[in-house]
């Protein structure tokens, strides 16, 4: 693909569309997000107004680190507190999908409906990838960006036109037109992040604690496996215990689960062939975390296990 015409062809595509209109555009910090806010720019400069949502699920200092990113290409970011929203949706949730469609409609309808309605905007654009359509349309699990897919009318659910330039394109070409654009390779380079972030990787209900414990584990697991080249690797917090012991006392405590995977586009993959140290110093560590006294290793492929848990 020329992945240059392709950039052109939407960035005149999203001039035409928007017209003399105002859109505005949710960054996460993740590869496909960070795109579609610098395309966007790109293509409407003053016409877009792009958000960074605070939902209490994110990795820790996410929003801080988005922020500057973004704010050193002169791109101006609105950082929106909506944690209270996103956790009280989430409790008492225990299924994947009712926790999935929990996080859309409180990303699409309370927290953007608002947005929207304050700012007079009729455009959102939006990171879709080929690979979210795919999984969600045949039933495997739904990605919360996905609507006109389902059948959802975006302008009649929630009063706006959803944009999605990057649809037709996978993991790896989006990253291609991320160096076209210049983002940086922290960016560009960036492991897959879900958009429901955290809470897929949490089986069982979402709590602030629940958070707090996965969002601890993730930032070793990230630290320690940064320079493995691997596609994606995470940390999953399960809904069993086990017995263990922590000062020669028996402790019912929670489970960790590490996960890496080899892949070009999530569509397929295998797991990383860690060495023994390296997983040995991550059960050390993560073993470390109040509440924690077990980690585990996934031997599992994609198929026939997905990504993510949830």
């Amino acid at each position: 693909m020329d992945y240059q015409k392709f950039l052109d062809d939407q960035a005149a595509e999203l001039r035409r569309t928007v017209g003399g209109g105002l859109a505005i555009n949710a960054l996460s910090g993740g590869v496909d997000s960070s795109v579609v806010t610098a395309l966007g720019h790109r293509a409407l400069g003053g016409q877009l107004k792009t958000i960074f949502v605070d939902n209490d699920l994110m990795r820790e200092g996410e929003p801080a680190y988005v922020h500057r990113i973004f704010s050193d290409m002169g791109i101006p970011i609105e950082v929106i507190d909506a944690r209270r929203e996103f956790l009280a949706t989430l409790a008492g949730k225990t299924d994947p999908e009712e926790k999935r469609c929990a996080i859309t409609e409180t990303f699409y309808k309370t927290v953007f409906g608002r947005v929207v309605r304050e700012s007079g905007a009729r455009f959102l654009l939006h990171g879709t990838i080929l690979t979210d359509i795919e999984e969600t349309v045949a039933g495997i699990k739904r990605q919360h960006n996905i609507l006109a897919q389902l059948g959802i009318d975006p302008q009649q659910a929630y009063g706006y036109q959803v944009l999605e330039p990057l649809k037709t394109l996978r993991k790896d070409g989006v990253r291609e037109v991320a160096r076209l654009l210049g983002l940086p390779t922290e960016i560009t380079r960036r492991i897959p992040f879900p958009g429901p972030a955290l809470a897929t990787r949490i089986v069982g209900e979402v709590t602030p604690e629940r958070l707090a414990t996965v969002r601890a584990a993730t930032a070793i697991v990230e630290e320690e496996l940064a320079d493995t080249g691997a596609f994606q690797y995470l940390a999953v917090l399960l809904n069993d215990r086990a017995t263990g012991i922590r000062d020669g006392k028996r402790e019912f405590g929670q489970i960790i689960v590490v996960r890496s995977i080899e892949s070009s586009d999530a569509r397929t993959a295998a797991v990383t062939e860690l060495p023994w140290a390296t997983l040995h110093r991550l059960s050390e560590r993560i073993t470390r975390i109040p509440g924690i006294n077990r980690c585990l290793y996934d031997l599992t492929p994609k198929p026939p296990a997905t990504v993510e848990y949830v």
